[in-house]
């Protein structure tokens, strides 16, 4: 870290911004530059890695190295990328298609690796780029241009692939909550490890209002669970709304009925080892449930990057062999004779 001081203005780049007008990737690309102008960090020391969608344009528009890259292989290009040079700041923007279907295997075995990298999964639950097929977040039932009379499928939801994984880090924003993401996207570039933000996305043109029941001014406050580590899951316009467990489940109580007090609410623990309850927070759905929000999990795990550098380095010092011509003189090795032009030759 330094003292370097930049501004949102550090990261923009030249490039005229091609997104539709009202897209909530204005939003994002927006919290992601307020995050790194202040992270203290070179600017040269960021890399941004896409896979192919909307989202996947970040790099143009961002003032730091980057790479467009094919679709579904941004995490494993990056996860090259951040093992090759472990001082950079790599950040993967992705989209519900491009990591979930195409890119599923990569996605998840990255987590598994728990490579030092950031993942800002951008989940609109359509295929945006390619004019509105439904995409592996898409509701049973959605009507789209591949599915006229309804998907016949139940859809992935990101944070359980992550628990699935072993993830160490998740989280769970959305586009218009500025103060949110940037709050969110702190704590993944602080976190060790993989960390992924999934940003609850809209696109204007083919999926418009598919998030309006979490973000309807009107309603958002018993709809939105905002999460603070070490702090009780209340929400509610006066907090007066909590979360409990009773019977192996989280159930949703009001403060001061049937005897229930603040000191019953369940308090958030992000780095709770056993992801049980964060689980169950992730699964959280209307209407019986609020939308779990902000850090839900960021527990310590080793990291393949620093674990790897590690290795190098032991055996490095360990080693008995230096060289490849060493190597390949290091085992068994026999002459021939008797060549009819009168030479030998040595083999290994």
């Amino acid at each position: 870290m330094t003292d370097l001081k930049y501004t949102i203005k550090d990261f923009k780049s030249e490039n005229e911004v091609r997104w539709c007008a009202g897209c909530g990737d204005f939003a994002i690309i927006n919290a992601v530059q307020r995050t790194m102008a202040g992270m203290g960090i070179p600017k040269e020391k960021f890399a941004v890695i896409s896979g192919i969608g909307c989202s996947s344009r970040f790099p143009y528009y961002m003032s730091t190295f980057g790479f467009h890259t094919i679709h579904g292989r941004a995490t494993a290009v990056a996860s090259g990328v951040k093992a090759a040079n472990p001082e950079l700041s790599v950040w993967v923007m992705t989209g519900d298609g491009d990591s979930m279907a195409i890119g599923g295997n990569h996605f998840i075995h990255l987590i598994r690796r728990n490579i030092d990298l950031n993942v800002v999964l951008f989940n609109n639950r359509i295929y945006g780029l390619t004019k509105g097929q439904y995409s592996p977040t898409s509701d049973r039932g959605f009507v789209s241009k591949t599915s006229p009379f309804g998907t016949v499928e139940d859809p992935f939801v990101p944070g359980q692939l992550v628990i699935g994984a072993r993830g160490s880090f998740y989280a769970r924003s959305i586009d218009g909550n500025l103060k949110l993401s940037q709050s969110v996207l702190e704590k993944a570039a602080e976190h060790k490890g993989t960390s992924v933000v999934e940003v609850l996305q809209n696109c204007v043109i083919f999926n418009n209002g598919i998030h309006n029941a979490i973000t309807d001014p009107n309603h958002r406050a018993d709809r939105q669970l905002v999460l603070e580590h070490g702090k009780p899951m209340l929400f509610g316009a006066e907090n007066e709304k909590g979360l409990v467990f009773e019977n192996g489940k989280l159930k949703v109580v009001k403060i001061g009925e049937n005897g229930v007090t603040e000191d019953d609410i369940l308090v958030h623990d992000a780095m709770e080892v056993d992801p049980t309850l964060h689980l169950a927070l992730i699964n959280m759905a209307l209407p019986d449930f609020p939308v779990a929000l902000g850090v839900i999990r960021a527990v310590s795990a080793p990291v393949y990057d620093v674990e790897m550098e590690a290795q190098i380095k032991e055996i490095q010092q360990t080693r008995k062999v230096s060289c490849v011509d060493e190597l390949l003189n290091s085992g068994n090795t026999w002459e021939v004779t008797g060549n009819p032009n009168g030479s030998s030759k040595k083999c290994i």
